[in-house]
């Protein structure tokens, strides 16, 4: 997270960072409540990290999957627009990889009907963060031991609801990697310029973790002021 953020603060050019989580990892959005939406303990019992991302949306849980975000300074005013140009990025990527998705407004991309990727946006002094997710493999029932459920009468329904909604690629993470840069290159008609994170970048990447992604004033800073 805190590179994602030094690369919307200094990146001078629209920079695709594709990765993965080790360990395992619940993202939450920004506006959400930590306490409410995941079972702290049951996350270090199993080790599962938890962070607050700086973008908004739900509870994510990050396993088997394929994470990216995306960084640029030119985009549509309206969110909608946003997420269909990016999106379709995405889109023209996995259609690379025979993969045959699509759209699903406001933020969701899915293959024969079913979700395969979920999308999150910030805006902050004219730059644009979009994390995505794309989905390799789905453990639902690890997922749902980890995130809560409001009912716990209806845990079981849900579980088998997402098994009905939800689905993985079971495609390895390379393929889909490489897949998904061509995809964006070919959406923005941009040559695609490899690089690792520059020294300054690195510097202050580890300046948000430590002061920042790592702190109990951010992961549980939403209950506070809504107390």
């Amino acid at each position: 997270m805190g590179i994602d953020e030094a690369l919307m603060k200094l990146s001078p050019l629209p920079t695709l960072r594709i990765y993965s989580w080790t360990p395992p990892a619940v993202s939450v959005g920004y506006f959400q409540n930590v306490t409410d939406e995941v079972d702290i303990e049951k996350c270090k019992e199993l080790g599962v990290d938890v962070v607050r991302r700086a973008t908004g949306g739900g509870a994510v849980f990050h396993d088997t999957e394929l994470t990216y975000s995306f960084i640029t300074k030119s985009y549509p005013s309206s969110i909608l627009e946003s997420y269909q140009l990016i999106c379709g990025a995405v889109i023209k990527g996995l259609a690379k990889v025979g993969v045959n998705a699509a759209f699903a407004p406001l933020n969701d991309i899915v293959m024969g009907g079913k979700k395969i990727s979920g999308n999150a946006q910030t805006r902050k002094n004219g730059v644009l963060l979009q994390h995505g997710t794309i989905l390799l493999r789905v453990d639902v029932e690890k997922m749902f031991s980890i995130l809560k459920v409001p009912d716990e009468k209806m845990k079981d329904k849900l579980i088998k609801n997402v098994k009905e909604r939800v689905a993985g690629l079971n495609m390895p993470f390379d393929k889909v990697s490489d897949g998904i840069k061509n995809g964006f290159a070919e959406q923005f008609n941009a040559e695609l310029a490899p690089s690792a994170v520059t020294a300054e970048e690195l510097l202050l990447a580890e300046k948000f973790a430590k002061e920042k992604y790592s702190s109990n004033d951010w992961l549980f800073g939403r209950e506070a002021k809504q107390v």
